[in-house]
């Protein structure tokens, strides 16, 4: 994933914050434990959603301690400490970081990304045989993701249609999937934040795609004609807000239908305030903000 799903700081409560932050660190230790230190470069904001969401389903809090690491080696910090939903998030950072790391040594950014990639195939590969059947399906999902690109896809939509169904699955995770309705709320919980992901990160990424005549879906769909990236944008925002906002809505339609155990309010706040501020931020060209780098 990307790095997008981050919470509205200012609208939570401090030990909300607190422990948001770490189901984050705990991701990272996880990551850390089973892949090595190197692993842990590649976490991500995302990822550690996808934990926090999945821990949510048992009503047993989570085993916490407070300790120090290498990055924050004065402080200690709270640590949600080795959990199923912790590990399997691991998993999933690891191999959709190894496949983004190639994706974008593929786009030309070989300086950037191939070192990366050395370093985490291991990782890779042992997170890929824990994980044969995900790991499989975010192949194929990607597979057909490359087909679309190479066809110079001319629809967001279509697009974006393998990666919704790559997270569509990870969210669907076995354990927690207890009979069919459970399942189906899952699945489209998970395709709408990922097609959130892909539309936001397509329009994100407008210039230097444009720039580096890499594809991206809006290039065709829309006709850019040259013009200023700035004016293109604005030209197409319309647009885009309208997908962006319907598949927040069917998100937060369905988080409402789950049956969630604890720490609904902090999800709430992520869902409703942080991915909306997120979009706002993207189509209106803002910077982030520096919540995102103060964990």
């Amino acid at each position: 994933m990307f790095g997008y799903i981050f919470p509205d700081k200012p609208e939570l409560k401090v030990k909300e914050f607190e422990l948001f932050r770490a189901y984050y660190c705990g991701l990272c230790e996880t990551i850390g434990h089973n892949y090595g230190q190197v692993a842990r470069l590649v976490l991500n904001y995302d990822i550690a959603f996808l934990g926090l969401f999945l821990s949510a389903f048992k009503s047993e809090g989570e085993t916490i301690k407070l300790k120090r690491c290498g990055a924050h080696p004065l402080n200690k910090r709270a640590v949600v400490l080795e959990s199923p939903a912790l590990k399997y998030a691991s998993d999933i950072n690891i191999i959709l970081s190894y496949y983004k790391l190639k994706d974008d040594y593929h786009d030309g950014k070989a300086v950037k990304a191939f070192v990366p990639m050395g370093l985490l195939y291991g990782s890779f590969r042992k997170a890929e045989a824990k994980n044969s059947g995900i790991a499989s399906v975010i192949k194929k999902r990607l597979h057909e993701l490359d087909d679309i690109e190479n066809k110079k896809c001319a629809s967001v939509d279509m697009a974006a249609e393998p990666f919704a169904r790559l997270t569509e699955e990870i969210f669907a995770y076995p354990p927690y999937c207890w009979d069919k309705d459970t399942e189906k709320k899952l699945r489209w919980f998970g395709y709408n934040i990922g097609k959130w992901i892909y539309v936001l990160d397509a329009f994100d990424d407008l210039a230097d795609d444009i720039k580096n005549k890499n594809f991206n879906p809006l290039i065709y769909q829309f006709c850019y004609n040259n013009e200023k990236v700035s004016d293109f944008k604005d030209r197409i925002k319309e647009n885009i807000n309208f997908t962006l906002n319907f598949t927040l809505s069917e998100v937060g339609r369905v988080f409402k239908l789950l049956d969630i155990k604890k720490d609904r309010e902090i999800l709430e706040n992520i869902i409703y305030g942080g991915m909306y501020n997120k979009t706002l931020q993207i189509l209106n060209k803002r910077r982030s903000g520096k919540d995102e780098k103060s964990l």
